[in-house]
């Protein structure tokens, strides 16, 4: 009797211990994305470089002055054309004001002619 006793505990504690055991509480299937501020894979290789430094290179590059220079050129563009539309409304202005100033004139000097 003894030795059936033991061998159904010990039959028991292997089929506990040996059977599949989940954790509660942690989500090892959620993938986790992290944010590294190197831009090459290893960074601690060699050739890594910081992101700064690397933004730093592109914006003394050649092509990132030119696009400046020409982003610089259309908005005097820009401006220049504004003015010259500023210029001609107060042309208009003026020349629709002295028209409105002459009419005038003429009604108020036609009725004492009268």
């Amino acid at each position: 009797m003894k030795n059936l006793l033991s061998a159904v505990f010990m039959i028991l504690l292997l089929l506990s211990a040996c059977s599949k055991k989940e954790t509660p509480g942690f989500a090892a299937d959620q993938e986790v994305k992290i944010q590294y501020d190197t831009a090459a894979v290893d960074s601690f290789s060699a050739g890594a470089t910081s992101v700064d430094i690397v933004r730093q290179i592109r914006m003394s590059s050649k092509k990132y002055q030119d696009s400046i220079l020409q982003a610089e050129k259309l908005q005097k563009e820009e401006q220049k054309l504004k003015a010259e539309l500023e210029k001609e409304n107060k042309k208009k202005l003026e020349e629709e004001k002295k028209k409105t100033d002459a009419e005038k004139k003429e009604k108020t000097s036609t009725p004492t002619a009268n």
